[in-house]
């Protein structure tokens, strides 16, 4: 073999060898790529996992039945960790009921509450001491000055476990005599929730100087506030 032979050989062997260096930085830079690309992935991912668990913590819901919800209104929006209230109507069997309807006392519905709340940082459980908290239990189809099966006492559960925290509570009260009288509280599975009308929604923020407002929701909210001053936000505006 001549000099041209040996350097056509040393050519290809230099050739081949190139060829397998571009083939094996190829091989790493896309293994380099997938792994960037995955450890991206699964840095999206768990960010809207966490995203998803902090709208979960926050989109809790509890519904209770106390009288006016005017009144129930109120105080539930003043209880920390609570980042909304809706009135409304529940417990009965007529569907889309008014609040002209409920008033005739055929519906089955009571004046009800959707409570939004944020468990991390208020529980199912402190929203039950609030509830038995500031109203009374041991009226029937009563609540101050408002009388009828609409304004009966209803904590709704909407799991067994919610049941269990309720009757477990109601059970406390009992044994430690907190009332004179029986609790007549109904401890009722939630159905449909039906919002009221417009104008019932923050009606102690729209009507501040309503004669029921300032005869009856204010004052029950300022007795529920003195018991419970460390369950209530701050700046309460013109109910302090």
């Amino acid at each position: 073999m001549g000099f041209i032979g040996h350097l056509t050989i040393n050519f290809e062997m230099m050739n081949n060898s190139f060829n397998n260096w571009i083939r094996n930085g190829y091989a790493y830079a896309s293994r380099l790529l997938v792994g960037i690309l995955l450890i991206n992935f699964f840095q999206t991912v768990q960010a809207q996992i966490q995203d998803e668990e902090v709208i979960e913590s926050a989109n809790h819901k509890a519904y209770f039945a106390s009288g006016c919800f005017w009144c129930v209104e109120l105080i539930f929006e003043n209880v920390r960790g609570v980042t909304e209230v809706y009135s409304g109507y529940a417990g009965g069997q007529t569907e889309n009921p008014t609040y002209k309807k409920i008033g005739s006392g055929t519906t089955g519905h009571a004046e009800t509450v959707e409570v939004l709340y944020d468990s991390s940082e208020i529980s199912f459980a402190t929203l039950v001491e609030v509830f038995f908290g500031s109203h009374d239990p041991t009226t029937l189809n009563k609540q101050g000055p408002d009388s009828g099966t609409q304004y009966r006492s209803i904590a709704f559960y909407s799991s067994e476990q919610e049941k269990t925290i309720i009757e477990d509570y109601i059970s406390k009260l009992r044994e430690g005599k907190v009332y004179e009288d029986d609790i007549v509280t109904e401890v009722k599975s939630m159905g449909k929730f039906y919002l009221a009308e417009e104008y019932h929604q923050d009606f102690e923020k729209k009507n501040p100087n309503h004669p029921y407002v300032q005869n009856v929701s204010i004052p029950r909210y300022k007795l529920f506030q003195s018991k419970y001053a460390h369950l209530t936000k701050t700046n309460n505006s013109n109910k302090d």
